[in-house]
């Protein structure tokens, strides 16, 4: 069976590797971080954990509401009690932090971070058409088939620095696809918040769009923690700005909720392509090349994890 590359260890990429997987496929993922998940992100800062992704997810598609009652079988997922203004569906989350969805996902899988891929090159492959990824740490990785699930304006770019015939793929369309920004703060409490059950704030007004309450989610345990997400214009107008004060902004925003006496430390992540604003209405882009190119994630669909998930599932199929 035809060989295939998934560019892009999110959420997008792990379902269509575990698909194609299942069917028989030789497949290699490939992320350029240090581990898989995208914005389904956890980090763990000295005894506590701390959501700074992707908060909660829902369910509407059956398929979807399928892996899902799969994850709360095998408890890697579980239901935190919250929604959000517009938002009455049933909220999941990551049982110990989003993370272990898609390390969940991962299982099995053969996955290679630390490669930041930024050329395709079509090649002959013992007279069928395929594809060279080249990785800026030198490597090469060969393949019949590639899919592209990093967010658009990162695939677009790869795209472009590839060289391919302008006909071969929609551009416009994935210059169509726009994300906002999100500058995240996690800070290590000595303390409880003074956040109601069950455990999550919205302030009505100011920078910060909400504060997720760690502890009272039930994903830290051992040490209170809060994330902290600003909201998307303020991202976008100090996205480059000094993390300590923008850091200490945020936290000064919140602080009827979570008292600066118990703000033990904090540390700042920045998310360059946070939320999609603008999708594309199908699953995915098929390029009109020999060898088969396929580009989703969750800037296709309905977006956010569910669309991602779909998108997978959809690349996956079309690859047979």
């Amino acid at each position: 069976m035809p060989s295939i590359l998934s560019i892009g260890a999110g959420i997008a990429g792990l379902t269509a590797a575990r698909k194609l997987m299942q069917k028989g496929h030789t497949v290699t993922v490939l992320d350029k971080g240090r581990g898989v998940g995208g914005r389904m992100a956890t980090r763990r800062i000295e005894q506590s954990r701390a959501d700074h992704g992707a908060q909660y997810f829902t369910a509407h598609n059956p398929e979807f509401s399928a892996f899902v009652e799969e994850l709360l079988l095998n408890s890697i997922a579980g239901i935190w009690p919250v929604s959000g203004p517009d938002d009455d569906r049933l909220p999941y989350i990551g049982r110990d932090g989003m993370s272990t969805i898609p390390k969940y996902l991962a299982q099995g899988l053969n996955v290679v971070t630390g490669e930041r891929v930024v050329q395709l090159e079509k090649i002959d492959r013992a007279g069928t058409p395929g594809w060279r990824a080249i990785a800026d740490t030198g490597h090469t990785f060969e393949a019949d088939q590639v899919l592209l699930t990093m967010p658009a304006p990162q695939a677009l770019t790869l795209l472009q620095d590839s060289n391919l015939d302008p006909t071969d793929i929609d551009l416009n369309a994935l210059q169509a696809i726009t994300y906002t920004p999100c500058i995240a703060v996690m800070a290590v409490l000595s303390g409880p918040t003074n956040i109601q059950k069950p455990g999550a704030y919205w302030p009505e007004q100011g920078p910060v769009a909400w504060v997720a309450d760690n502890y009272q989610k039930g994903i830290s345990p051992n040490q209170p923690s809060v994330t902290i997400q600003a909201g998307g214009a303020f991202s976008l107008a100090h996205f480059d700005d000094d993390l300590t004060t923008v850091g200490q902004t945020l936290l000064q925003a919140v602080a009827s909720v979570v008292p600066p006496d118990r703000v033990v430390s904090f540390q700042v992540h920045r998310w360059r392509y946070s939320l999609t604003e603008t999708r594309h209405p199908e699953p995915f882009l098929r390029a009109h090349t020999d060898a088969p190119l396929l580009v989703g994630g969750d800037g296709f669909g309905p977006g956010n994890v569910e669309g991602a998930y779909l998108s997978g599932l959809a690349m996956a199929e079309a690859l047979g």
